[in-house]
């Protein structure tokens, strides 16, 4: 088939008006979003996309759309400055509605330091809000709550507090770490089947068996390979 250029611009340019029907007229607020996608990918309006986000949010309660526009509000991207305390509003609203990928920043805003933006550090309540959002099947989420169950958390201390002993707010737990490990690989996060194989190796949180932890190596390693590749490749394709 041959690329036509001026028929391409007039399906794109259709395929705009299309969608601003969808979101004023019709108001359907997956439409909206679809217009926002369209302003940012397309017409490389930033600030317009980041109304129309912003709006969806908040007039329709479109949990991709409080996701996206908290993005925007952390990255100060289109003529807005960056702004924290915004982003974790919307991206508590769009875990309310359901949505993993808000769960997960959100839960990452409160596990890492932002005082100076706004935002008290809970590390407790940022690992529930990861094991939600890998509970709802995101994988990074997956990874980062195991890696912190291997590690195990401390409170971050101040220099005055410098000679005192850390006060441990989760402590390590390898078979919590392995769970979490284990679903994060079933999801397809290359990390999470590299620690797998690790922990089967050592015997970490789980029965030491060799040719399982060869298993998830191969896994891993394949994985990487095809995302250098381009390729996706599932954990299912991985066991095969």
């Amino acid at each position: 088939m041959d690329y036509n250029e001026p028929e391409t611009k007039e399906f794109v340019k259709s395929l705009g008006i299309k969608y601003r029907i969808g979101c004023y007229r019709e108001k359907r607020p997956e439409v909206c979003h679809l217009l926002a996608d369209y302003l940012e990918s397309i017409d490389k309006n930033y600030e317009k996309a980041g109304i129309v986000y912003k709006n969806t949010c908040d007039d329709y309660k479109y949990a991709k759309s409080c996701s996206k526009y908290a993005t925007y509000a952390l990255l100060g991207k289109g003529s807005q400055k960056s702004d924290f305390k915004a982003a974790y509003s919307y991206f508590d609203k769009g875990c309310e509605l359901g949505d993993p990928t808000s769960c997960f920043h959100q839960g990452l805003l409160l596990i890492t330091r932002n005082e100076q933006q706004g935002i008290a550090q809970n590390p407790i309540k940022g690992m529930s809000l990861l094991e939600k959002s890998c509970l709802a099947e995101h994988s990074n989420a997956c990874y980062y709550l195991s890696g912190m169950y291997i590690a195990g958390v401390k409170r971050h201390q101040d220099k005055s507090e410098k000679d005192a002993k850390p006060e441990v707010l989760v402590a390590t737990d390898m078979k919590k770490a392995f769970q979490f490990a284990l679903k994060g690989c079933e999801l397809g996060n290359m990390y999470s089947c590299a620690n797998l194989s690790q922990m089967y190796a050592k015997g970490d949180g789980v029965e030491k068996n060799p040719e399982l932890a060869a298993k998830y190596r191969k896994i891993a390693t394949d994985m990487q390979e095809d995302i250098q590749g381009g390729k996706t490749l599932s954990f299912q394709e991985g066991l095969s």
